[in-house]
């Protein structure tokens, strides 16, 4: 049997699958095992934020993996310690906890809110208010955090305690906010939902009401954060400091982690037994993690990230069937005139690596990416919208 045929047999059909099996990469450029070649602007869902195989990505797992591969929590890690130190001197937030995931993340997020709220104001103030739109997790717990009633099926009892309010309407999030309420959890830039970009206005606004009245604002950077929206952090372009921040996907550079971090009122909340993961902290992962940070957490590379995501959303409103595009660095979001599926299995046919966000085209290339490579995969959509036009 082939790659797919083994996946179909053996494989829970959890994923939708494109028909491509990937074998090698390199930056922007990806083959399968045909050898055909891919421009891929999804790079793993924002997961590979210096693309496929960075020669000093590579070079720093692969001397951790040939000194020590794993440790239990037990036992303190240098590479942990360091990453820990790197963020929290970036962030100035105060401390971190490390898990494998977003899920992971936004699960210690939750757990350490409602654990602050508990001590200072008993079991009921338990709440947490999220954005309708929002993506969370696909644990039963994030699954109920994420404002999308779509998710909210087939694995009840969800998890309690969770209310969603609009995006944008400050007015609505006030009214949801009352005596139980903990915290207020957002995306500045809703990615699976649909690439909604989120007023300042409004998250300033929502951050005053959590500053008021002791209320713990998390935010969700698992796919914003790191670089991808020009700032290595997507919150710095609202003007707020959250008290809880969660990160994934492109801080790994290509494997995986989760990181839970906090302000100085929340270091002391979560205490032994409270929280943990065997895999969290793996020193292979976080040596990859240490270099991705060295190599982001640059104004030059930042600005090169915003001159880019300039360049081709510019090139993109030029495209026939292109009606708007959403932006923030290279977080990018194409409203076209067709079905956004249909169309992206057709731009992998073509040799574009392509992703959709609910009716939308979404674009999370490697931020290394080339203006050339971006050049490329702006002509296969062209290419594959003109194909495809009734």
């Amino acid at each position: 049997m082939n790659t797919k045929e083994k996946d179909l047999q053996y494989i829970m059909h959890t994923y939708g699958r494109y028909d491509v099996a990937l074998k090698s990469g390199k930056g922007a450029v990806a083959y399968d095992e045909d050898g055909k070649r891919y421009i891929d602007v999804s790079s793993g869902i924002g997961v590979n934020s210096l693309g496929y195989c960075d020669e000093g990505w590579v070079k720093a797992i692969t001397a951790q993996a040939g000194t020590i591969q794993h440790i239990s929590n037990y036992f303190y890690s240098k590479q942990a310690s360091d990453l820990a130190e790197k963020l929290c001197n970036l962030t100035g937030l105060a401390k971190v906890c490390f898990g494998n995931s977003g899920a992971e993340a936004n699960e210690c997020a939750i757990k350490t809110a409602r654990k602050y709220s508990f001590e200072k104001y008993g079991a009921e103030r338990n709440e947490i208010i999220t954005l309708k739109n929002s993506f969370h997790g696909r644990t039963v717990t994030t699954l109920a955090a994420t404002g999308q009633e779509v998710f909210h099926n087939f694995f009840f009892p969800f998890t309690e305690g969770f209310k969603y309010a609009e995006p944008n309407n400050i007015d609505d999030v006030k009214n949801h906010v009352d005596e139980k309420t903990c915290a207020i959890m957002l995306e500045v830039v809703q990615g699976e939902g649909g690439v909604n970009i989120l007023d300042r206005e409004f998250v300033q606004s929502v951050a005053k009401i959590c500053e008021m009245q002791d209320i713990l604002l998390i935010i969700d950077e698992v796919q914003t954060g790191v670089g991808r929206t020009g700032k290595l952090f997507a919150h710095e372009h609202y003007g707020v400091k959250p008290d809880l921040m969660t990160v994934a996907k492109g801080l790994g550079g290509g494997l995986p982690i989760g990181v839970c971090l906090c302000g100085d009122k929340l270091k002391n909340v979560m205490s032994p037994s409270t929280h943990g993961t065997t895999f969290g902290a793996n020193p292979v992962v976080c040596a990859g993690a240490n270099y991705v940070l060295d190599t982001i957490a640059d104004d030059s590379f930042l600005s090169a990230v915003e001159e880019k995501g300039a360049f081709l959303e510019k090139e993109l409103r030029k495209l026939y069937l292109v009606k708007n595009v959403r932006r923030l660095g290279l977080m990018v979001g194409i409203e076209i005139d067709g079905d956004a599926h249909d169309m992206a299995v057709k731009c992998v046919e073509n040799g574009l690596l392509i992703i959709t966000a609910k009716d939308l085209l979404r674009m999370l290339p490697p931020l290394t990416i080339t203006a050339e490579e971006l050049s490329e995969a702006v002509s296969i959509l062209e290419k594959t919208l003109k194909e495809n036009t009734k």
